[in-house]
């Protein structure tokens, strides 16, 4: 078994990784106190989906809680919330991740607990067809069906009403030309109606693999005792390689995509989607945070300040920037809510913001995007759950844990020239796509 030691910043104690000859990763993080959190993260997600199971992981990720040999469905719940537990779960394009939260007990009962069930479930989820429901025709409207396939395709109908989705959605898709990254995590009701159990079990044989999986647990526990324990608990069997990813990042569109479609709303809805460098690309990736910073987070950005507050006319009512990163690129965000009469001037007020970011940048912005990071980092260590989140991050999307210990040195590390020459070279406005939610018009 391989040990690894990882300096990370704020912890007083390195991170171990220890990678096991079958490939699963176990991370564990010193943190004081009597919380613990142990989770589970799987590199995959809708990145290794096709038009065929879009949504799958997400389902799988809903019928992973529904039993296993050990444990009838919502026993591993109940046992653990009974306890003061947290427990979840987040499917994302790059991964899904499974979690729980809650304090040791006395002797370290319920934290032994929690990672015999977690294991347990990881490792031999049974997804009974009782629990997942009857595949059926999703124009069939006398099917009343509440199980969990039903409560997916609900979620999805749900999602689907919100204008920021509908604006989301088809910026994402215009953004990539084939990446998977394209199409919705969700999935979609008719996709969902019609997957069998065999595909979600062949699903998760070929994706839940060892070396796909990284476990971590953070806490205030003895390290040999802790790992003994993950490895006797997790019982893997054999189990296929993972396939191997072929997938070449998108470039971004060359010349400015305008999507425009139409909703039953009153005002008008706005995204500017822009693609930027792979998660382990680290600079270029602080330097887009800061980029968003500095043009749209909070009342004192750029966005804000320019077009709303020292506007004459009323023409946004909220806009902001937000930035994605993912394995295989960021995204970078512009979004906005507005008086559907001015469309046009919008979009020649956020172009001349966009285009005014790459001539200059001052001091004072560049250290207030620093600090608002730096401390943004620190806060992601305040609790057993932040660690866990941004080891699994870094783990999984990044493959690299040693890029925590380098954020801060490469945060301080950028100028004001950088910042400028990145927003030149991700935030060409031919490289923009955007999307447009228009009211209906009146009949």
């Amino acid at each position: 078994m391989k040990k690894t030691l990882v300096k990370y910043p704020f912890l007083t104690n390195e991170v171990e990784i220890y990678e096991q000859d079958n490939g699963h990763k176990i991370v564990l993080a010193h943190k004081d106190g009597d919380m613990v959190n142990v989770s589970s993260w799987v590199k995959t997600g809708s990145i290794n989906e096709n038009d065929k199971n879009n949504g799958i992981s997400h389902f799988l990720e809903h019928l992973m809680f529904k039993g296993t040999h050990k444990h009838k469905a919502g026993e591993f719940d109940k046992i653990l919330e009974s306890k003061g537990a947290i427990v979840n779960a987040a499917t994302w394009k790059d991964y899904t991740f499974y979690y729980v939260t809650l304090p040791k007990g006395d002797g370290d009962e319920n934290f032994n607990t929690a990672i015999e069930l977690h294991a347990d479930m990881m490792t031999d989820p049974v997804i009974p067809d009782y629990e997942m429901g009857a595949v059926f025709d999703i124009n069939d409207k006398s099917v009343t069906d509440k199980r969990e396939r039903h409560v997916v395709i609900e979620e999805i109908r749900m999602r689907k009403d919100q204008p920021w989705t509908k604006v989301y959605n088809a910026v994402n898709n215009s953004m990539y030309s084939s990446h998977p990254y394209k199409r919705d995590v969700i999935g979609t009701p008719e996709i969902i109606s019609q997957i069998s159990r065999d595909e979600i079990m062949n699903y998760y044989r070929t994706y839940y693999s060892p070396k796909n999986v990284t476990t971590i647990v953070v806490g205030d526990f003895d390290s040999e005792t802790i790992l003994q324990k993950v490895i006797n608990e997790f019982h893997w069997g054999e189990r296929p390689e993972p396939p191997e990813r072929n997938i070449t990042p998108d470039e971004p569109v060359q010349e400015t995509v305008y999507v425009e479609n139409d909703a039953n709303i009153n005002s008008m809805f706005m995204m500017y989607g822009f693609l930027g460098p792979q998660a382990k690309d680290l600079k270029n990736v602080i330097a887009l945070e800061m980029l968003a910073i500095i043009l749209g987070e909070g009342t004192s950005s750029r966005l804000y300040q320019n077009l709303i507050e020292n506007q004459t006319e009323q023409i946004f009512n909220i806009i902001d920037a937000e930035n994605y990163t993912f394995r295989d690129g960021c995204n970078l965000f512009i979004q906005a809510n507005l008086n559907p009469e001015y469309k046009d001037k919008a979009i020649e007020l956020i172009n001349k913001e966009i285009e005014l970011l790459k001539e200059n940048i001052t001091e004072r912005e560049l250290n207030k995007a620093k600090k608002k990071l730096k401390s943004r980092f620190a806060c992601d260590i305040e609790t057993v759950s932040d660690i866990g989140e941004t080891i699994g991050y870094y783990m999984t999307v990044c493959d690299d844990l040693a890029l925590a210990e380098s954020y801060i040195p490469v945060c301080e590390s950028i100028t004001k020239e950088y910042l400028q020459d990145t927003a030149k070279q991700y935030l060409g406005l031919n490289n923009a796509v955007i999307s447009i939610l228009h009211p209906q018009k009146q009949q």
